[in-house]
């Protein structure tokens, strides 16, 4: 029974997971697919469907070369832009801020301690769907900056001398998040709490000083689809230029520029069009010693190939935000 339930674990056979339009089959990311159909070594005979009429962004393949073509006008995402950003530092309106379902954020750091490698969130933007700002403005540390990182960073001394406060911008962040309810309600899976989308979420959390709901948050350098063959994290920069279709941070890092390609990823990733299965909880994992005995005595009558046609997957499928009303 054991050994059955670890080969349908093993196999991750679902519709959330990405598929070949040609030869149908599934893998648990887009990297291994891309691989499978424009690597080094692809399938042969996908290859050769997939050059005649595949996107090389989204991985789908059409029918007709102006099928493709129309395709790709929508496909083909552009960079976000924002004028006077650097020059203006906006600040909450809560009047605009109320019903959006998802925020992107990012940070930027700059270096504290002896040798300038401890991070201190120096910047943050918040932005809505539509790619708002809703909130971006400079942090002031608890600590002194001893290393302003500006090649990558662009942060300047004269852009503290006016910087937020970290613990004012704590409550402003999540005053924005959880759309001024108490956050005990998001940790409920009640109330009206954004979804939280960003690259490497964790990290920013942490130097902003905030716990965020786990089952809220949409991180794209954790998003399985996204990861690498080898389950380690693509860079947002890759990301960007391989499922979106331009180029960031090619100089100073914007952290509106990058919360605006977090945001068109968990997009474009939730607006996959899967049919509907039995669902995991974000953030949850297949535990066969959660089933129930009545469910196991089901499974030991079942062959392996039966159960392969009723197993799921083990990540939550962020499509699913937008089948929750």
């Amino acid at each position: 029974m054991e050994h059955l339930i670890e080969h349908m674990r093993a196999s991750y056979h679902s519709v959330h997971e990405p598929e070949c339009d040609i030869c149908g089959k599934h893998f648990r990311s887009l990297d291994s697919l891309r691989e499978h159909v424009i690597g080094r070594l692809p399938k042969v005979q996908c290859a050769e469907v997939f050059n005649a009429g595949g996107c090389n962004i989204c991985l789908r393949t059409f029918e007709s070369s102006e099928a493709l073509k129309k395709h790709k006008q929508i496909c083909q995402m552009y960079p976000a832009h924002c004028p006077g950003l650097r020059a203006q530092m906006y600040r909450v309106n809560s009047s605009q801020s109320q019903g959006m379902e998802a925020a992107a954020l990012d940070c930027k750091m700059v270096g504290g301690g002896g040798d300038g490698s401890l991070d201190l969130c120096a910047r943050v933007c918040i932005i809505d769907e539509h790619e708002n700002i809703i909130f971006h403005t400079y942090i002031k540390p608890h600590v002194p900056i001893t290393n302003y990182r500006y090649e990558m960073t662009g942060i300047r001394v004269e852009h503290m001398r006016e910087a937020m406060p970290l613990k004012q911008v704590q409550r402003t962040v999540e005053e924005i998040l959880y759309n001024g309810e108490a956050p005990w309600r998001a940790r409920s899976r009640g109330g009206r709490a954004r979804v939280l989308v960003g690259h490497g979420l964790d990290h920013d959390l942490k130097c902003l000083e905030i716990d965020y709901p786990d089952h809220l948050i949409r991180d794209t350098a954790k998003y399985p689809p996204l990861l690498k063959t080898s389950k380690l994290s693509n860079t947002l920069k890759y990301l960007t230029q391989a499922y979106l279709g331009y180029e960031i941070q090619t100089g100073v890092n914007d952290p509106y520029e990058d919360a605006a390609a977090t945001m068109r990823l968990y997009k474009r990733m939730r607006s996959q069009d899967h049919p509907l299965e039995d669902p995991l909880p974000p953030n949850a994992t297949l535990n066969s010693n959660n089933l129930p005995p009545w469910r196991l005595q089901e499974f030991e009558k079942m062959t392996p190939d039966a159960m392969l046609e009723i197993s799921r997957s083990d990540y939550y499928c962020w499509c699913l935000d937008s089948k929750q009303g």
